[in-house]
């Protein structure tokens, strides 16, 4: 394990000085202090596997590259390795939107042809905006910058007004006001957003 240390400590070491980085400037990055980057890099301490994920992230190479005391010419950069799992991330998230839409649009089929007195249908595609919303807020979550999931709540939270609102409205119901809950609840997402992760040691 020893050993193992030493060979990490070098491998970020010259990763860092390759990108013309300072400590500090890695550590602010990982949302650490420049003393545990100090530590990693003289072989005190060996980062958890979560950090070395976000190093090998942050240098685009692999896990493989940071444990391995020999490498073979350049690294093996992350960034063509994952070019399509990335691909495969967007394909996934944008055909379980459409999912989304195509079973708002079955459920429309279904009331307007069977049950043409039931109201208004097409508010399906009303309800299927949040719904799509939620799906693309999951796989952002997974896959994503996270940092976008104040928008997507934002315009979940708007989009499921205006959906309460149109609802209320085929009912005869003029309930403009229920609009007016998304103005708290956006500053709440944006003082949300403004906040920011403890430093670690």
């Amino acid at each position: 394990m020893q050993d193992l240390k030493f060979i990490i400590a070098k491998n970020i070491q010259k990763l860092r000085q390759e990108k013309g980085m300072t400590q500090l400037e890695l550590a602010e990055k990982l949302n650490y202090s420049d003393k545990s980057v100090s530590k990693w890099e003289r072989g005190e301490s060996l980062p958890d596997i979560v950090v070395l994920k976000a190093v090998a992230d942050l240098f685009e190479v692999t896990l493989d590259y940071l444990v391995e005391e020999e490498h073979d010419g350049k690294p093996v950069m992350k960034e063509m390795m994952d070019k399509n799992y990335r691909r495969n991330c967007y394909i996934i998230t944008g055909t379980s939107i459409f999912i989304v839409v195509l079973m708002a649009t079955l459920i429309f089929g279904i009331l307007f042809m069977f049950f043409p007195k039931t109201g208004y249908p097409w508010l399906c595609y009303a309800y299927a905006v949040p719904a799509a919303l939620i799906v693309w807020l999951v796989f952002n979550s997974i896959w994503f910058n996270p940092r976008k999931n104040f928008m997507i709540v934002s315009l979940l939270v708007w989009s499921l007004l205006i959906a309460l609102y149109l609802t209320f409205f085929t009912m005869g119901y003029h309930i403009l006001p229920i609009l007016l809950v998304g103005i708290p609840a956006q500053l709440i997402i944006w003082m949300w957003s403004g906040l920011k992760n403890k430093v670690k040691t």
